[in-house]
């Protein structure tokens, strides 16, 4: 599966303005469920706060995939955010996160979720592409690089 797939144009924050991990957490599950819905905001914020009381999902090198399987979620979502300033996520080399893939998986989806992972986790450790993700200007600037790394593989 690639993110040309299953990454919504619309699903793209370029500038979070959360200050901390959760309301990072909170402004991407609020946009998400404004842009794409069908979830319970709540429920699918705590999963993912759960998962990230089991270990930071912050992989270092600025980049973060807080990530949550939901009951009765129809198909994996995915949800671009980038934060400038950098936040705080207790990433591995415990530098703060800038680039962040949020997905949000069907419960019952275990090997898609991880692939998509893997695929994301692939593209993010090209320095050359989170470059290009940390000097892009717009959403639509944002998108289009994303897929174009994608369609590489």
């Amino acid at each position: 599966m690639r993110l040309i797939d299953i990454l919504n144009r619309d699903c793209i924050i370029p500038d979070l303005k959360g200050r901390d991990k959760r309301e990072a957490l909170e402004e991407m599950v609020e946009e998400l469920t404004f842009r794409v819905g069908g979830f319970n905001k709540e429920r699918l914020l705590e999963v993912i706060l759960e998962r990230e009381r089991l270990g930071s999902t912050g992989i270092g090198y600025g980049v973060a995939i807080p990530h949550a399987r939901l009951k009765g979620l129809n198909s994996i979502i995915i949800f671009f955010g980038r934060s400038i300033s950098g936040i705080e996520f207790q990433a591995l080399d415990e530098k703060p996160a800038h680039l962040f893939f949020l997905i949000a998986a069907p419960e019952d989806s275990t090997t898609t979720h991880l692939k998509i992972l893997a695929r994301i986790s692939r593209l993010l450790k090209d320095a050359v592409f989170r470059d290009k993700l940390m000097a892009a200007s717009t959403r639509e600037e944002i998108y289009d690089i994303i897929i174009e790394e994608d369609r590489k593989f």
